[in-house]
């Protein structure tokens, strides 16, 4: 025997009524002998608790909503039953109406709905829906009973959440079945007194139903019938890559099930458990799929952890003062109290120190709660033995669960270690000694991402998800989403890393999606499904959106950007950025910028700030971090200059290299903005930040490479022409360098913790002699390399070595992913 339960979306329409009638005819196909319970059509008893509302106020809407029900079981007998034997169908449906409508019509006269009147009013659901599903199968030749529950399903008079008395219950059941053997189609969530009065089992009672069958029943297994595949990882509604748990103990279920999972109904495990009757989880609209199975044992895991599950809103009460250490009843007299007024307790936990206990409770019993502990507890306030009633709200609760943890050594530590490198708060946590469940209280606007970070470190440890928030989609930008989307298998294969695209903006179009927007058509989605850029309006969302591991990246020369990094970083966003702006402004800024970005645990990244893709940053850190100590950097740090004097040579007019670098792309539209020196000032400055020194703008002392009439020549064109005008200027600079055998070079010097950038000519024993193209070349003089330099040189400048260092920070962060 098995007894299969079927719930409110399996009932819910002709077509899912359809896939229940397939199931239950091919399982006695099969030859296998089963039993059925079912639910109210999905969403009918919240109308029904609505009715009853109404009717008591003496709305009569009622009634609207009980035609609404009635025309929804009316829908499914046209569809399913022969039109000759229709009206029979209708005449029976329309006489559990008609008593439903006089019961609501006794309602809506005295003004007044009771427990028990509720109960009456809402076993209509299940009543309507058994009867509908009999009538199909009964006109389909099915040899089948309709078996209303209340005829052998004894409770108690605890109207809303009856206890089974069970003694009764089994014999009334047994006793039935031994007389019959026709297919029995049984009302769920219902039962009834000894007086014959209708009981419910609490919300979620079908399940119930189904278990105290299968339990009386002795049989081989209960099947509860869904919409899912089974009991999930955890909710597939907030975290997409949760799946189906193919074995899970009943322990494990029953502690999933209390925080929140709710494809099955807590106390509906209880009769099986007694027995050890497996429950298999099972999909309505996916029949081929396994489901899951709840048994005493589960079969060994590759997870340490089971699921995860969660409730979204929940209270917390804090009850302390120093007059508790020590003092033996209190929590006696808390919880007696609280147990007394029927208030449900989710979760305890008290220090060590007995200083405080805090429990968390449905809100909505909040105001309650406080009223009554300042009212038992009002001697100690007033003693000042207790400090007050403390109430805080808009809380959740996540529950780790697994018989796996037992096993293993640091699964909180990893717990707490996800959550803090996403900027999670945990208000409160509580483990119990069977280790079989660790609850941690945090905000409930981080739930989804904390459901989200938790599920992927330890179901996907291996596999981590960055979201990837872009402004600035020009060279550098394009670049490195080429470079992201060339290189997705590597990274998933060799770096366990995905990144995911979910914002990004240039400077009209800005598009945010929290599923991911694709690398192949990022600009056609932008610029198709995007809004007016606005640099506000894209960061706020981002803060908004709250995802896990979100990186920020800004590969624009926008000059106002960085005043949003800040907020960025409040919000646990990280910052990869090529944009000097921000560490090249005031130190103040610069140091509070970093200074968060250390407190709040997230990354902020800009190796490209120097040297574009040149591991110029990285290497100076990790001298710094290793203990050594730096006397002197020196550097070429333009592309542009690099290139213009690599190639000024005796003979060669200097308007003519610069004209040539202009037309290479090297230069800004303006060649003057590269030859003022002021980009190399504040890399350089960058770097003496780096190193501790703390240095302003104005501290950087450059000697201008121009004239004056070059500097102030009011156009481009003007320019170039001031430039031929002072060919001698720059004749007479590279003629003398030569005759002493030396060339010129553009270099930024920092030693004693003074800067100069300027034009120098150096000989062939320096470092930066041998150069060509647009290189760039950085030389560190340190205590540990102190007769030789440590240098390094490339490329330093570029859309795609720049989106290069980009892309390698964004990798470096994945590193940092728990």
């Amino acid at each position: 025997m098995k007894v299969l339960k079927f719930g409110g979306t399996s009932c819910g329409t002709t077509e899912s009524i359809q896939a229940v009638l397939g199931i239950i005819k091919g399982k006695q196909a099969k030859g296998e002998k089963i039993a059925a319970v079912f639910s109210a059509m999905g969403g009918v008893t919240n109308q029904l608790l609505k009715a009853g509302d109404l009717a008591s106020t003496g709305d009569t809407s009622y009634f609207d909503i009980v035609k609404g029900i009635e025309d929804r079981h009316f829908t499914v007998v046209r569809a399913l039953i022969d039109v000759k034997a229709q009206s029979k169908v209708f005449a029976n449906i329309r006489t559990i109406i008609n008593e439903l409508e006089d019961l609501l019509k006794g309602v809506s006269l005295i003004r007044e709905i009771s427990a028990r009147t509720s109960d009456l009013i809402v076993s209509f659901g299940e009543r309507l829906s058994t009867t509908l599903i009999y009538e199909i199968l009964h006109a389909q030749g099915v040899d089948c009973q309709f078996l209303d529950a209340r005829k052998v399903v004894r409770t108690d008079a605890h109207f809303g959440m009856a206890a089974v008395n069970f003694e009764v219950t089994n014999r009334q059941i047994q006793t039935y079945f031994a007389k019959t053997k026709s297919l029995q189609l049984i009302t769920g969530f219902i039962g009834s007194t000894e007086k014959g009065e209708t009981t419910t089992l609490g919300r979620g009672g079908s399940d119930y139903t189904g278990s105290i069958f299968g339990a009386a029943l002795n049989a081989e297994e209960i099947e509860i019938w869904t919409d899912v595949d089974g009991m999930m990882t955890a909710d597939p509604r907030k975290v997409k890559n949760a799946f189906t748990i193919p074995t899970i103990t009943y322990a494990e279920a029953m502690e999933l099930t209390h925080f929140g999972a709710k494809v099955i109904y807590p106390p509906s495990l209880q009769p099986a458990f007694a027995k050890n009757i497996p429950i298999r989880v099972l999909n309505t609209f996916n029949t081929d799929f396994i489901g899951t199975v709840v048994n005493r044992t589960a079969e060994p895991s590759e997870y340490i952890i089971t699921g995860i599950s969660s409730i979204d809103n929940l209270a917390l009460v804090n009850l302390q003062g120093s007059g508790m250490i020590g003092v033996a009843g209190v929590s006696a007299k808390l919880f007696t109290v609280l147990a007394k007024h029927k208030i449900s307790v989710i979760l305890i936990s008290q220090a060590s120190s007995e200083h405080s206990i805090c429990f968390a409770i449905e809100p909505s019993a909040s105001a309650s709660v406080k009223a009554l502990l300042e009212e038992e507890f009002k001697a100690e306030i007033a003693e000042g033995d207790v400090e007050g009633i403390e109430i805080q709200e808009n809380l959740s609760v996540i529950a780790v669960v697994g018989e796996g943890m037992r096993r293993h050594t640091g699964v909180s530590g990893k717990l707490f270690s996800v959550l803090g490198k996403n900027g999670i708060n945990i208000v409160a946590t509580a483990q119990g000694s069977s280790e079989l469940n660790i609850s941690v209280v945090i905000e409930k606007k981080d739930i989804s991402k904390a459901l989200n970070v938790i599920h992927d470190s330890f179901f996907f440890s291996q596999a981590k998800t960055l979201n990837l928030f872009l402004v600035g989609t020009g060279l550098i930008g394009k670049a490195l989403l080429e470079q992201l989307k060339g290189q997705e298998n590597y990274l998933s294969k060799y770096k366990a890393l995905k990144v995911n695209l979910v914002g990004v903006m240039n400077s009209k179009k800005m598009l945010i999606d929290a599923k991911g927007i694709s690398m192949e058509n990022w600009e056609e989605e932008r610029d198709s499904k995007g809004k007016t850029a606005e640099i506000w309006a894209f960061v706020e969302e981002a803060k908004r959106l709250n995802l896990p591991n979100s990186v920020f990246a800004d590969c624009t020369a926008n000059k106002e950007i960085h005043n949003y990094y800040l907020g960025l970083f409040e919000a646990n966003i990280s910052v990869v950025t090529p944009n000097k702006v921000a560490n090249s402004g005031r130190y103040e800024d610069y140091a509070l910028l970093h200074r968060t970005a250390l407190k709040k645990g997230v990354k902020f990244l800009y190796e490209t700030n120097v040297g574009a893709g040149l591991p110029v940053i990285n290497t100076l850190q990790g001298l710094i971090a290793s203990g050594d100590r730096f006397e002197k950097i020196e550097g070429v740090l333009s592309g542009t200059l690099s290139y213009i004097f690599n190639n000024f040579k005796a003979g060669v007019k200097f308007a003519d290299i610069v004209r040539e670098a202009k037309v290479k792309g090297y230069t800004e539209p303006d060649p003057r903005e590269d030859l003022s020196g002021m980009d190399v000032a504040r890399k350089i400055l960058i770097l003496g930040r780096e190193i501790g020194l703390r240095l302003e703008p104005e501290d950087v002392e450059i000697f201008k490479l121009l004239p004056e009439n070059c500097e102030k020549a009011p156009t481009v064109e003007d320019f170039f022409k001031e430039l031929e005008v002072s060919n001698s200027y720059f004749e007479a600079m590279v003629n003398e360098a030569e005759a002493k055998g030396e060339v010129l070079r553009f270099i930024a010097t920092l030693e004693n913790n003074k800067i100069t950038i300027g034009v120098r000519s150096i000989g062939k024993t320096h470092p930066f002699y041998m150069m060509d193209g647009a290189d760039n070349v950085i030389s560190f003089t340190t205590k540990r390399y102190h007769d030789r330099p440590l240098v390094i040189k490339g490329p330093g400048a570029g859309a795609e070595v720049t989106a290069s260092g980009v892309f390698a920070d964004i990798v470096a962060i994945g590193s940092y992913l728990a």
